[in-house]
Protein backbone atom coordinates (compact mmCIF):
# COMPACT_ATOMS: atom_id res chain seq x y z
CA UNK A 1 0.00 0.00 0.00
CA UNK A 2 1.35 3.89 -0.98
CA UNK A 3 1.72 6.06 1.80
CA UNK A 4 -0.78 8.54 2.32
CA UNK A 5 1.64 11.53 2.25
CA UNK A 6 1.92 10.42 -1.84
CA UNK A 7 -1.97 10.06 -2.31
CA UNK A 8 -3.34 12.68 -4.05
CA UNK A 9 -5.78 15.47 -2.77
CA UNK A 10 -8.78 16.89 -4.56
CA UNK A 11 -10.27 20.23 -3.45
CA UNK A 12 -13.18 22.26 -5.73
CA UNK A 13 -11.93 20.71 -8.90
CA UNK A 14 -8.18 21.08 -8.28
CA UNK A 15 -6.14 17.53 -7.64
CA UNK A 16 -3.08 17.72 -5.69
CA UNK A 17 -0.31 14.94 -6.49
CA UNK A 18 0.33 14.64 -3.00
CA UNK A 19 -0.16 15.97 0.27
CA UNK A 20 3.49 18.32 0.26
CA UNK A 21 2.87 21.65 0.06
CA UNK A 22 5.79 24.41 0.21
CA UNK A 23 4.83 26.18 3.06
CA UNK A 24 4.80 30.34 2.13
CA UNK A 25 8.23 32.02 3.36
CA UNK A 26 9.12 35.77 2.98
CA UNK A 27 11.82 35.93 0.42
CA UNK A 28 12.19 39.71 0.65
CA UNK A 29 14.05 39.79 -2.88
CA UNK A 30 11.49 42.36 -5.07
CA UNK A 31 14.87 45.01 -4.44
CA UNK A 32 12.84 47.60 -6.29
CA UNK A 33 10.82 48.22 -3.59
CA UNK A 34 8.05 47.95 -6.36
CA UNK A 35 6.51 44.75 -5.54
CA UNK A 36 7.63 42.92 -8.50
CA UNK A 37 9.11 39.41 -9.14
CA UNK A 38 12.56 38.60 -9.55
CA UNK A 39 14.62 36.23 -11.49
CA UNK A 40 15.53 34.47 -8.01
CA UNK A 41 11.56 33.91 -7.15
CA UNK A 42 11.13 32.13 -11.01
CA UNK A 43 13.86 30.11 -10.08
CA UNK A 44 13.18 29.86 -6.37
CA UNK A 45 9.83 28.19 -6.72
CA UNK A 46 10.39 26.27 -9.89
CA UNK A 47 12.68 23.81 -7.72
CA UNK A 48 10.64 23.10 -5.87
CA UNK A 49 8.02 21.87 -8.33
CA UNK A 50 10.74 19.97 -9.82
CA UNK A 51 11.52 18.79 -6.63
CA UNK A 52 7.76 17.14 -7.12
CA UNK A 53 6.27 19.07 -4.17
CA UNK A 54 2.40 18.68 -4.32
CA UNK A 55 1.82 22.23 -3.93
CA UNK A 56 3.77 25.01 -4.48
CA UNK A 57 2.76 28.04 -2.49
CA UNK A 58 4.04 31.45 -3.21
CA UNK A 59 5.22 34.20 -0.32
CA UNK A 60 2.75 36.70 1.70
CA UNK A 61 1.82 38.64 -1.15
CA UNK A 62 0.83 42.24 -0.16
CA UNK A 63 -2.67 43.40 -1.33
CA UNK A 64 -1.63 47.60 -0.91
CA UNK A 65 1.80 48.47 -0.60
CA UNK A 66 1.22 49.77 3.04
CA UNK A 67 0.17 45.89 3.76
CA UNK A 68 3.99 44.91 2.83
CA UNK A 69 5.88 43.59 5.61
CA UNK A 70 9.12 45.42 4.49
CA UNK A 71 9.78 47.42 1.36
CA UNK A 72 11.18 44.34 -0.41
CA UNK A 73 7.65 41.63 -0.53
CA UNK A 74 5.98 40.70 -3.13
CA UNK A 75 2.47 42.79 -4.16
CA UNK A 76 -0.58 42.07 -5.95
CA UNK A 77 -2.27 45.97 -6.16
CA UNK A 78 -1.36 46.32 -9.51
CA UNK A 79 -2.14 44.66 -12.62
CA UNK A 80 1.47 45.83 -13.45
CA UNK A 81 2.28 42.75 -11.33
CA UNK A 82 0.21 39.77 -13.11
CA UNK A 83 3.10 39.26 -15.67
CA UNK A 84 5.75 38.41 -13.07
CA UNK A 85 2.83 35.82 -10.94
CA UNK A 86 2.13 34.35 -14.71
CA UNK A 87 5.57 33.45 -15.14
CA UNK A 88 6.34 32.20 -11.59
CA UNK A 89 2.81 29.76 -12.26
CA UNK A 90 4.78 28.37 -15.52
CA UNK A 91 7.75 27.12 -13.74
CA UNK A 92 5.31 25.73 -11.12
CA UNK A 93 3.12 24.02 -13.76
CA UNK A 94 6.04 22.67 -15.75
CA UNK A 95 6.16 20.04 -13.28
CA UNK A 96 2.88 19.04 -12.33
CA UNK A 97 2.54 20.54 -9.31
CA UNK A 98 -0.44 23.82 -8.26
CA UNK A 99 0.29 26.86 -7.61
CA UNK A 100 -1.28 28.90 -4.40
CA UNK A 101 -0.74 32.45 -3.40
CA UNK A 102 -1.03 33.87 0.17
CA UNK A 103 -2.73 37.07 0.01
CA UNK A 104 -1.84 38.91 2.84
CA UNK A 105 -1.66 42.74 4.73
CA UNK A 106 0.92 42.86 7.50
CA UNK A 107 -1.33 45.96 9.16
CA UNK A 108 0.46 46.97 12.36
CA UNK A 109 3.77 44.22 11.62
CA UNK A 110 4.55 46.14 8.51
CA UNK A 111 8.28 47.74 8.95
CA UNK A 112 7.78 50.41 6.11
CA UNK A 113 8.92 54.12 6.31
CA UNK A 114 5.07 55.57 5.53
CA UNK A 115 2.00 55.04 7.54
CA UNK A 116 0.68 51.50 8.81
CA UNK A 117 -2.89 50.77 9.96
CA UNK A 118 -4.42 48.52 12.34
CA UNK A 119 -7.98 47.83 14.04
CA UNK A 120 -6.47 49.42 17.23
CA UNK A 121 -3.41 52.04 17.43
CA UNK A 122 -1.29 49.88 19.57
CA UNK A 123 2.54 49.00 18.09
CA UNK A 124 3.34 45.64 17.95
CA UNK A 125 6.75 46.38 20.54
CA UNK A 126 8.85 49.49 21.47
CA UNK A 127 11.00 48.65 17.88
CA UNK A 128 7.68 48.92 16.02
CA UNK A 129 5.71 52.38 14.95
CA UNK A 130 2.69 53.22 16.05
CA UNK A 131 0.02 52.47 13.70
CA UNK A 132 -3.04 54.25 12.69
CA UNK A 133 -6.14 52.94 14.24
CA UNK A 134 -8.47 52.31 10.46
CA UNK A 135 -11.83 54.23 10.07
CA UNK A 136 -14.46 51.97 8.22
CA UNK A 137 -13.60 54.12 4.89
CA UNK A 138 -10.50 52.29 5.14
CA UNK A 139 -11.57 48.73 6.04
CA UNK A 140 -13.68 48.79 3.33
CA UNK A 141 -10.72 49.70 1.06
CA UNK A 142 -8.81 46.90 2.02
CA UNK A 143 -11.65 44.57 1.58
CA UNK A 144 -11.89 45.49 -1.67
CA UNK A 145 -8.16 44.98 -2.47
CA UNK A 146 -8.03 41.87 -1.19
CA UNK A 147 -11.07 41.58 -3.88
CA UNK A 148 -9.19 42.98 -6.70
CA UNK A 149 -6.42 40.45 -5.84
CA UNK A 150 -8.43 37.60 -5.88
CA UNK A 151 -8.94 38.64 -9.57
CA UNK A 152 -5.29 39.14 -10.37
CA UNK A 153 -4.67 36.04 -8.87
CA UNK A 154 -7.15 34.43 -11.03
CA UNK A 155 -5.76 36.13 -13.95
CA UNK A 156 -2.34 35.41 -13.24
CA UNK A 157 -3.22 31.30 -13.55
CA UNK A 158 -2.84 30.36 -9.54
CA UNK A 159 -4.82 26.82 -8.78
CA UNK A 160 -5.61 27.81 -4.86
CA UNK A 161 -5.67 31.38 -2.69
CA UNK A 162 -5.36 31.28 0.72
CA UNK A 163 -5.65 34.51 3.00
CA UNK A 164 -3.27 35.23 5.65
CA UNK A 165 -4.64 35.25 8.96
CA UNK A 166 -2.15 34.41 11.07
CA UNK A 167 1.08 35.47 12.71
CA UNK A 168 -0.39 38.78 13.56
CA UNK A 169 -1.01 40.11 10.62
CA UNK A 170 -3.75 42.48 9.52
CA UNK A 171 -6.94 39.85 9.75
CA UNK A 172 -5.06 38.28 12.69
CA UNK A 173 -5.18 41.35 14.26
CA UNK A 174 -8.73 41.91 14.11
CA UNK A 175 -9.39 37.98 14.97
CA UNK A 176 -7.59 38.80 18.74
CA UNK A 177 -8.82 40.51 21.52
CA UNK A 178 -4.93 41.39 22.33
CA UNK A 179 -4.82 43.86 19.02
CA UNK A 180 -8.46 44.97 18.55
CA UNK A 181 -9.66 46.97 21.23
CA UNK A 182 -12.19 48.74 18.70
CA UNK A 183 -16.27 49.68 19.99
CA UNK A 184 -17.42 49.38 16.82
CA UNK A 185 -19.00 46.35 14.11
CA UNK A 186 -15.28 45.24 14.05
CA UNK A 187 -14.45 44.85 17.74
CA UNK A 188 -15.61 43.40 21.24
CA UNK A 189 -17.36 39.94 20.99
CA UNK A 190 -15.67 36.98 19.16
CA UNK A 191 -18.82 37.47 15.89
CA UNK A 192 -17.74 40.97 15.59
CA UNK A 193 -13.99 40.10 15.72
CA UNK A 194 -14.65 38.24 13.18
CA UNK A 195 -16.62 40.13 10.81
CA UNK A 196 -13.68 41.66 8.89
CA UNK A 197 -12.32 38.37 7.85
CA UNK A 198 -15.70 37.41 7.23
CA UNK A 199 -16.23 40.46 4.75
CA UNK A 200 -12.89 39.44 2.95
CA UNK A 201 -14.18 36.04 2.31
CA UNK A 202 -17.24 37.47 0.87
CA UNK A 203 -15.18 39.92 -1.10
CA UNK A 204 -13.15 37.33 -2.65
CA UNK A 205 -15.86 34.84 -3.51
CA UNK A 206 -17.02 37.33 -5.66
CA UNK A 207 -13.98 37.04 -7.78
CA UNK A 208 -13.03 33.30 -7.22
CA UNK A 209 -14.95 30.51 -7.12
CA UNK A 210 -11.58 28.35 -6.86
CA UNK A 211 -10.13 26.70 -3.95
CA UNK A 212 -9.57 29.26 -0.47
CA UNK A 213 -7.57 28.32 2.00
CA UNK A 214 -6.81 30.66 5.17
CA UNK A 215 -4.17 30.51 7.58
CA UNK A 216 -4.36 30.86 11.47
CA UNK A 217 -2.57 31.01 14.59
CA UNK A 218 -3.93 28.15 16.55
CA UNK A 219 -2.30 29.31 19.25
CA UNK A 220 -1.60 33.62 20.26
CA UNK A 221 0.66 32.17 23.68
CA UNK A 222 -1.31 34.43 25.90
CA UNK A 223 -4.03 33.82 28.46
CA UNK A 224 -5.62 36.99 27.37
CA UNK A 225 -5.47 35.90 23.45
CA UNK A 226 -7.94 33.39 21.29
CA UNK A 227 -9.03 30.08 23.10
CA UNK A 228 -8.94 26.79 20.74
CA UNK A 229 -12.70 27.72 21.40
CA UNK A 230 -12.55 30.83 19.63
CA UNK A 231 -10.59 29.07 16.77
CA UNK A 232 -13.12 26.24 16.36
CA UNK A 233 -16.08 29.13 16.29
CA UNK A 234 -13.64 30.74 13.46
CA UNK A 235 -12.91 27.65 11.52
CA UNK A 236 -16.84 26.67 12.20
CA UNK A 237 -17.93 30.40 9.99
CA UNK A 238 -14.85 29.43 7.78
CA UNK A 239 -16.52 26.05 6.87
CA UNK A 240 -20.09 28.00 6.19
CA UNK A 241 -18.40 30.60 4.17
CA UNK A 242 -16.93 28.01 2.07
CA UNK A 243 -13.58 27.95 2.96
CA UNK A 244 -11.98 24.82 1.95
CA UNK A 245 -9.14 24.38 4.49
CA UNK A 246 -7.57 25.87 7.60
CA UNK A 247 -3.45 25.51 7.58
CA UNK A 248 -2.90 25.96 11.12
CA UNK A 249 0.45 27.59 12.51
CA UNK A 250 1.24 29.33 15.75
CA UNK A 251 2.05 32.94 17.66
CA UNK A 252 3.28 36.43 15.99
CA UNK A 253 0.28 38.53 17.21
CA UNK A 254 2.18 39.63 20.31
CA UNK A 255 5.65 39.26 21.21
CA UNK A 256 5.67 35.74 23.16
CA UNK A 257 8.33 32.81 23.59
CA UNK A 258 7.08 29.80 22.39
CA UNK A 259 8.63 26.48 23.19
CA UNK A 260 9.17 24.88 19.62
CA UNK A 261 9.34 21.22 19.01
CA UNK A 262 9.03 18.69 16.46
CA UNK A 263 5.41 19.13 15.55
CA UNK A 264 4.67 21.39 18.05
CA UNK A 265 1.57 22.94 16.08
CA UNK A 266 0.13 19.50 14.76
CA UNK A 267 -2.51 19.60 17.82
CA UNK A 268 -4.13 22.62 16.79
CA UNK A 269 -4.58 21.84 13.34
CA UNK A 270 -5.59 18.14 14.55
CA UNK A 271 -8.66 19.71 17.24
CA UNK A 272 -9.66 22.44 14.58
CA UNK A 273 -9.94 19.25 11.73
CA UNK A 274 -12.54 17.48 13.99
CA UNK A 275 -14.01 19.83 15.81
CA UNK A 276 -14.72 22.63 13.45
CA UNK A 277 -15.50 19.22 10.77
CA UNK A 278 -12.92 20.84 8.30
CA UNK A 279 -9.59 20.04 6.17
CA UNK A 280 -6.37 21.31 7.52
CA UNK A 281 -2.95 21.84 6.78
CA UNK A 282 -0.31 21.03 9.38
CA UNK A 283 2.96 22.95 9.79
CA UNK A 284 5.86 23.19 12.10
CA UNK A 285 9.16 21.65 12.23
CA UNK A 286 7.69 18.76 10.18
CA UNK A 287 10.96 17.33 8.89
CA UNK A 288 10.84 13.42 7.87
CA UNK A 289 8.65 11.59 5.76
CA UNK A 290 7.73 9.60 8.51
CA UNK A 291 6.22 12.33 10.77
CA UNK A 292 4.47 13.99 7.85
CA UNK A 293 3.01 9.80 7.05
CA UNK A 294 1.85 9.98 10.39
CA UNK A 295 0.02 13.13 10.72
CA UNK A 296 -1.71 12.70 7.63
CA UNK A 297 -2.33 8.48 8.18
CA UNK A 298 -3.98 8.97 11.72
CA UNK A 299 -6.09 12.15 10.46
CA UNK A 300 -4.59 14.69 12.37
CA UNK A 301 -4.64 16.85 9.45
CA UNK A 302 -4.91 16.53 5.26
CA UNK A 303 -1.93 18.44 3.90
CA UNK A 304 1.42 18.70 5.20
CA UNK A 305 3.16 22.53 4.93
CA UNK A 306 6.72 21.90 4.81
CA UNK A 307 8.87 25.22 5.11
CA UNK A 308 12.67 25.30 6.49
CA UNK A 309 13.16 21.55 5.69
CA UNK A 310 12.17 22.72 2.05
CA UNK A 311 14.32 25.66 2.06
CA UNK A 312 17.66 23.58 3.28
CA UNK A 313 16.32 20.76 0.27
CA UNK A 314 14.04 21.76 -2.55
CA UNK A 315 14.02 18.16 -2.86
CA UNK A 316 12.56 17.53 0.21
CA UNK A 317 9.44 14.82 -1.41
CA UNK A 318 12.23 12.89 -2.19
CA UNK A 319 13.91 12.52 0.81
CA UNK A 320 10.32 11.88 2.56
CA UNK A 321 9.60 9.30 -0.09
CA UNK A 322 13.22 7.84 0.83
CA UNK A 323 12.06 7.85 3.95
CA UNK A 324 9.28 5.53 3.72
CA UNK A 325 10.25 3.18 0.97
CA UNK A 326 8.31 4.74 -1.73
CA UNK A 327 9.61 5.16 -5.16
CA UNK A 328 8.79 8.68 -6.24
CA UNK A 329 8.55 9.65 -9.57
CA UNK A 330 11.06 12.63 -10.22
CA UNK A 331 12.03 15.16 -13.41
CA UNK A 332 13.47 12.57 -16.49
CA UNK A 333 16.52 15.39 -16.66
CA UNK A 334 17.43 13.55 -12.89
CA UNK A 335 16.82 10.10 -13.64
CA UNK A 336 20.75 9.00 -13.72
CA UNK A 337 20.63 10.98 -10.23
CA UNK A 338 17.04 10.34 -8.61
Amino acid sequence: MNPKLFSSYTVKGVTLKNRIVMSPMCMYSSMQEDGHVQPFHLTHYESRAAGQAGLVMIEATSVVPEGRISHQDLGIWSDEHIEGLSKINEGIHRHGAKSAIQLAHAGRKANLRDEIFSPSAIPFNDSFKQPTEMNTEEIKKVVEAFKAAARRSKEAGFDIIELHGAHGYLINQFLSPLTNKRTDEYGGSKEKRYAFLREVIEAVQTEWNGPLFVRVSGNEYDENGNTMDDFIYFAKEMKNQGVDLIDVSSGGVVPARIDVYPGYQVTYAERIKHQASIDTGAVGMITSGLQAEEIVKNERADLIFVARAMLRNPYWAKQAADDLGYELQGPPQYDRAW
